[in-house]
């Protein structure tokens, strides 16, 4: 189930955090989740995780994690792959008080209509997800000097509301057109961990993620390398 509907366990995980309390609204039923987790209520369950800083990711035997950086070296996407089938993960600041997703749905469903594709709202396992097409560019062709043609393409978005955090998942490839190929990318999804912080943030705006420490070392040496009068090493 959504984790934003967990109103008294996402209480409790903000004030171990030492986040002050707000004023009350109206909130939603508690229900119970088996994942995604707050930081707070991360189950002892013995599964590796990868630490990207805002989001810890599991590590699922036969996946591929994939990282997009900016000009700025920083993380800007983070996907998993499994097979031809991938998820983009990503997570947002949300207000402690209800949750963005709803709203969220609505967004991405106009704004692909606009684009001439098709999202309906589904009912997932984590709730209310949206099913349907996306418009994407393809990479070009070898060769190819005019921009390529945006293709439909089968796609899943899913939601979860944690305390002051929102994580959306975008599934791809044979996962998104055929849920039973979507099992393993899942559960990866289901054993995300979310360590939100108290800082405040705008609603809507990406919580940071970092590099993992190994490729961020590997990464730092090879700009050393790439530097002018840089160490030379020996292959």
């Amino acid at each position: 189930m959504a984790l934003g509907r967990r109103r008294n366990r996402i209480d409790r995980s903000l004030r171990e955090r030492g986040v002050p309390p707000e004023p009350q609204h109206r909130e939603r039923e508690v229900e119970t989740t088996t994942g995604p987790w707050d930081q707070a209520d991360a189950p002892d369950d013995g599964v590796p995780r990868i630490d990207l800083g805002a989001i810890q990711l599991p590590a699922m035997p036969g996946m591929d994690l994939r990282v997009e950086l900016d000009q700025q070296q920083r993380v800007v996407a983070v996907t998993l792959r499994a097979g031809d089938s991938q998820v983009q993960v990503a997570v947002f600041a949300a207000p402690r008080a209800g949750g963005i997703w709803d709203d969220v749905r609505r967004d991405l469903a106009t704004s692909a209509s606009g684009q001439g594709a098709s999202l309906k709202e589904v009912d997932g396992p984590f709730g209310p997800e949206l099913a349907g097409s996306i418009m994407v560019l393809p990479p070009p062709a070898p060769g190819q000097t005019t921009p390529p043609k945006p293709v439909r393409q089968a796609a899943r978005f899913l939601g979860v509301d944690g305390p002051r955090w929102f994580l959306r998942g975008v599934l791809t490839g044979p996962a998104a057109a055929d849920r039973a190929a979507a099992g393993e990318l899942e559960e990866a999804f289901r054993g995300i961990v979310v360590v939100r912080g108290s800082e405040p943030m705008p609603v809507r705006e990406q919580l940071p993620l970092v590099l993992p420490q190994e490729a961020a070392a590997q990464l730092a040496r090879q700009v050393e390398d790439e530097q002018p009068g840089g160490p030379v090493r020996d292959a």
